[in-house]
């Protein structure tokens, strides 16, 4: 018997219970959809939180108040240059001994640290405050702006924000602390609508501002709007919004990715000097390198990843279990037929064979039902995650699912293969 007929006698023996053969099929279809479509989910995150960290730029430091101490130094001060990006989880600078007297970031550390003397490998620096959650009108209509940012222009460079319309503010502006703002995407249409904003005037928290610049819209990431933002002068928003107190964040961008950890070290020694910090006292500030937490997410996103592939690859062996569960069932069945064409010449390995097919189709269907329904579905968005098909977890599931059936299948065909002709003829 060749590999067609015997090909033709499990075809055969599958399409006689056809809703049998349909149901074990779905279980492999679930399983293989299923690790494919959270791998893709996984990889689609990844990317996201990827090319967010990207944004802004690899070249950047964010140094922060790691809690909360003593008083900081006020406001003030002409424009020294800056830029960067959002905090992120990272890593404390100093010791882990017995804390000092904490001084708050000020404006005055800035300088210090846009001082090329003391740090040559700083191309920028720029203080930041944060206003959240700030109301904002404009003929009737509000709006409540998540993220009030109060820098300086070099922070759009940095940031990777883009101006879309109108520009962003300049140097003079941080100087003579003018009312002017650049809002994001979402703020505009909430406010404005169809209306062009810029050179309106829009009230936040009963202060006047002049709109000069939309910036480009970036999206959403999750549940956070990147587009609900809003950028003016740090003097101007200081003397309006949130007082001449302590700076929340400094962001500092490097000279080049390269020099990110010499711009980290002289950052540190400046700080550890102007705070008082020697010997085993813990710093009373962080340092976040954008670079390490790009590293740091990576790492995290792949193991979540692999967890992910594991756990929806449990619906791949049950699936198999199922293969199981059914040839024998089969097997039972048709043990009159096996003894039948056992006692005309068929050979152990006709029967083997054709068993063994009939397991390796059902797995192989089902495995390419689920490889398509796992492309159907990566179409949509899913918790929020565009998912990202992976090529190679394709060939992994669809093998895997081909391996199961083989695995599974054997033992219900070596039992086939091992019945005794009268034995068999014998079972009603």
């Amino acid at each position: 018997m060749n590999a067609l007929e015997v090909m033709r006698f499990a075809l055969r023996g599958l399409t006689a219970n056809k809703m049998r053969s349909a149901l074990t099929t779905l279980g492999i279809l679930i399983g293989v959809a299923a690790v494919i479509l959270l791998v893709a989910v996984g990889e689609g995150s990844s990317r996201a939180i990827q090319q967010n960290i990207q944004r802004l730029g690899s070249n950047t430091l964010t140094v922060m108040q790691s809690f909360a101490g003593g008083g900081g130094g006020r406001g003030g001060g002409a424009f020294f240059g800056g830029g960067g990006g959002a905090a992120g989880p990272g890593q404390q600078q100093g010791g882990t001994g017995p804390r000092t007297q904490a001084k708050q970031l000020s404006l005055d550390d800035a300088k210090a640290m846009a001082d090329p003397t003391n740090a040559p490998s700083v191309k920028s620096v720029s203080p930041v405050v944060t206003a959240a959650s700030q109301t904002a009108t404009y003929q009737g209509a509000g709006h409540s702006i998540s993220q009030l940012v109060g820098t300086y222009p070099s922070y759009f460079e940095a940031s990777n924000k883009p101006v879309a319309k109108g520009s962003y503010f300049f140097n003079d502006d941080v100087l003579a602390a003018r009312k002017i703002i650049v809002i994001g995407q979402t703020v505009a249409d909430d406010l404005f609508g169809t209306v062009d904003p810029l050179g309106k005037q829009i009230s936040i928290s009963g202060v006047p501002f002049t709109v000069v610049g939309v910036l480009k819209q970036s999206g959403s990431s999750g549940l956070q709007d990147a587009d609900d933002v809003a950028i003016a002068p740090l003097p101007a928003v200081q003397q309006s919004l949130t007082g001449f107190g302590s700076i929340g964040q400094i962001i500092v961008q490097a000279k080049s990715a390269t020099a990110v950890d010499a711009a980290e070290s002289e950052i540190t020694e400046i700080l550890n000097q102007r705070h008082g910090i020697t010997g085993t006292a813990a710093a009373d500030y962080r340092i976040l390198n954008q670079a390490q937490l790009q590293e740091a997410v990576g790492a995290a996103v792949g193991t979540f990843t692999v967890l992910l592939g594991a756990v929806a690859a449990i619906s791949l062996l049950v699936g198999g279990i199922g293969i199981t569960n059914i040839m024998l069932v089969t097997v039972t069945e048709r043990t009159r037929e096996i003894g039948i064409r056992k006692a005309i010449g068929a050979p152990r390995g006709a029967i083997l064979g054709q068993f063994l097919a009939e397991a390796t189709m059902l797995s192989l269907v089902g495995g390419l039902l689920g490889v398509a329904i796992a492309l159907l579905g990566s179409r949509f968005t899913i918790a929020g995650v565009q998912p990202v098909v992976v090529p190679t977890s394709i060939v992994l599931a669809l093998g895997v699912s081909v391996g199961i059936g083989l695995f599974f299948g054997s033992y219900p065909a070596n039992r086939a293969a091992k019945l005794r002709p009268i034995e068999a003829l014998r079972h009603e």
